[in-house]
């Protein structure tokens, strides 16, 4: 019987993929609009596009699901629900790949097929064709009226538990008493694992006659779940479940808070705050943050973790975001190689399992991120401790460098998916950029040495290294190769400009936003030998807003930037930044969402840590905004705002919390402003 389902999965799995893998030939279509602050929502009144499928990933520190959704010209939906429960490691066959090991995650698809039956006026009750739908933390479908019974269907995960819900709201629409007799969802599973035996659910808590009087409603709901051997059946109500996730929400809502002219921005930002901040899972490494996309769980990448997510996590001030950082942290402080070995570039399953074979410049990454996090948590404890794992990894990408003075790697964190050579351009200007980091970390713990003078000394010397090995002319454009002989134009030509070297400014940009550019972002590389010579990773367009920003380039960044967040949030595949195209199907992952919010904190306002309690800030606006708020900002030891208000060519700079105005004067934009949060 198992195998039977599987294999019905299997091709409606296929048929859904198909669908998605065909949704860039929409990538201009834009299906939705901002309905309220914090919600999208998609109209089908007189919505012509159709047939038109779509997922969305939610996630608790249990349970993670992508749900699937696809309506026909008729406007019928149908749903598959892909409900993964992370910690629960299953066994591989025989005949699988030893990689799948992996990912083998306890992950169920379930079809409509699973839904109890409703019988109204002597009929199967149909939930009729949909009015709209909208997202909002969670997802909403409106189903019109059938037999006068209008129906709201709203899916989203437990925050604690292993549980998943589909709550369904019965409203009666007529003037008469209607009755309904509801049957029964019951399915029970049992299968041995790798940590004992699983068991998983499917149960509906509805009642099994209503009688639902005119204008009233009725709401039950559909409860996906699983345990492990004596785990008593999960006690936690459904309404509680919806009542924790909107906590959840509020939280993400009232902290870190985008205030521009852009609402496509605004709301695009606080999106990713929840992409980024849900995707927390508790592990026996203790609570850390992973990808997710259905294939990456209960696990730490140098790259996801350390690099992109882990600097993020501070400014948010989510409790459960910085002990995940901190603890992705000590996973690699704790797994330092001996002698002159490289890391591992993740520590997947729990922690069980460590991947995989090549150096990726995942030292680079770690120092990179690890030291932001740092001086942005505002805690010297942290430092002391994370200190090693920083020391360790400069000085192991410090005798990685080759006779040319860039530093050698076997790949990049696109793992050999495309050439990178010897020494590319990422893994040495990720090192340039923890150099710098560590020049102001090593004052703040070790005032007394010459430590922060020999990173001072190595970056230099590693500035010039890069302009002399990778800087080039590539079609006519002066930028950087990505390694050496290397002819084409990378997405992680970047990088320069997010580190502060700017002198190849006006080709890069030139090339990142015209030559590189698509309609989905920056995408991998212009080379029509390449099998999918229109790759695109999304990692890499949105290092490069941070970097155009940084660099000065506020008015054609932005207007990049406004097109893909709306294409991002409203149009083919919402309402995330994504992983890539093709592969993984463009899957929500939340790393990515950080990295979004990491282009308004350090790309627009160029906030750039200098110690526990002091940043840099070089803010930029676009000429056609007057304003620029961020609030709520946790970082650097405080809660505090930072706005900006044009007047002509000058930007008024207020930084201030409820007690204390840390800077309010007139400033230059691009102008460095030293700010130190210290009580007056």
């Amino acid at each position: 019987m198992r195998y039977s389902l599987h294999i019905v999965s299997f091709i409606i799995f296929t048929n859904f993929l198909c669908a998605q893998e065909s949704t860039p030939n929409h990538q201009n279509e834009i299906f939705w609009e901002i309905n309220s602050p914090g919600t999208i929502s998609w109209n089908l009144s007189d919505e012509k596009r159709l047939p038109h499928a779509d997922n969305i990933e939610m996630s608790g520190q249990k349970v993670a699901g992508i749900i699937y959704y696809s309506i026909n010209e008729q406007k019928e939906l149908s749903l598959r629900r892909q409900i993964i429960f992370p910690q629960l490691r299953t066994f591989i066959g025989s005949n699988e790949s030893p990689w799948k090991k992996y990912r083998a995650y306890l992950t169920y698809d379930y079809e409509d097929n699973i839904l109890p039956t409703i019988i109204a006026k002597a009929k199967i009750l149909k939930p009729g064709p949909l009015d709209s739908v909208s997202i909002s933390g969670m997802l909403h479908f409106y189903h019109a009226a059938v037999e006068g019974i209008k129906v709201h269907r709203i899916l989203f995960p437990s925050m604690t538990e292993r549980l998943f819900v589909e709550q369904w709201s019965l409203s009666n629409t007529t003037d008469s008493t209607i009755s309904l007799k509801i049957g029964n969802t019951s399915f029970y599973q049992e299968e041995e694992g790798v940590y004992g035996l699983y068991k998983r659910t499917v149960t509906s808590d509805a009642e099994k006659i209503i009688d639902l009087k005119p204008g009233k409603d009725y709401s039950f709901s559909i409860r996906f779940t699983a345990s492990l051997n004596d785990e008593e059946i999960i006690q936690i109500s459904s309404t509680e479940s919806l009542t924790t996730r909107k906590a959840f929400l509020d939280s993400i809502q009232q902290n870190l808070i985008l205030e521009t002219p852009d609402p496509i921005l605004n709301t695009l930002f606080y999106f990713s705050k929840i992409r980024a901040a849900e995707s927390i899972f508790k592990t026996k490494m203790g609570l850390v943050h992973s990808p997710g996309g259905g294939r990456y769980y209960c696990g730490v990448w140098a790259n996801d973790q350390a690099e992109y997510s882990g600097p993020f996590f501070p400014y948010l001030g989510l409790k459960t975001g910085n002990i995940a950082a901190l603890n992705a942290y000590r996973v690699f402080l704790n797994n330092i190689p001996e002698e002159d070995g490289h890391f591992w570039s993740s520590f997947e399953m729990n922690g069980d399992l460590t991947c995989c074979g090549g150096d990726r410049g995942d030292a680079a990454m770690i120092a990179y991120g690890s030291t932001h996090y740092i001086m942005a948590s505002g805690s010297k404890e942290i430092a002391e401790e994370l200190w090693p794992l920083i020391k360790w990894c400069l000085d192991y990408c410090e005798r990685q460098k080759n006779e040319y003075g860039v530093i050698k790697s076997d790949t990049d964190e696109m793992e050999g998916r495309i050439p990178t050579g010897d020494a590319n351009l990422s893994t040495s200007s990720l090192y340039y950029g923890a150099l710098l980091h560590a020049v102001d970390l090593a004052k703040e713990i070790y005032p007394e040495t010459d430590i922060s003078e020999d990173y001072r000394k190595r970056a230099f010397i590693l500035k010039v290294a890069i302009e002399n090995y990778f800087g080039t002319n590539i079609d006519g454009i002066e930028t950087y190769q990505y390694f050496e002989g290397h002819e084409f134009l990378r997405h992680w030509i970047c990088l320069p400009l997010v580190m502060g070297i700017e002198k190849r400014r006006e080709g890069t940009l030139e090339a990142l936003f015209s030559k590189l550019w698509t309609n989905n972002g920056v995408k991998v590389e212009v080379n029509p030998g390449l099998e999918e010579p229109d790759l695109f990773w999304d990692r890499g367009t949105l290092y490069a807003f941070i970097g155009a920003f940084k660099a000065g380039a506020s008015n054609q960044a932005y207007q990049k930037l406004h097109a893909y967040s709306q294409t991002r949030l409203l149009g083919f595949h919402v309402p995330y930044v994504v992983e890539a195209w093709p592969e993984g199907n463009m899957a929500h992952l939340s790393a990515e969402s950080a990295l979004y919010c990491r282009i308004f904190t350090e790309g627009l306002l160029g906030i750039n840590p200098k110690g526990f309690n002091n940043f840099e800030l070089t803010p930029q606006l676009p000429t056609g905004w007057d304003f620029f708020n961020l609030k709520n900002i946790h970082a650097f030891g405080k809660t505090f705002t930072i706005s900006l208000k044009r007047k002509n060519d000058i930007l008024n700079l207020i930084v201030r919390d409820e007690k204390n105005i840390y800077f309010d004067d007139s400033v230059k934009p691009g102008s460095a402003i030293k700010i130190k949060l210290i009580d007056q």
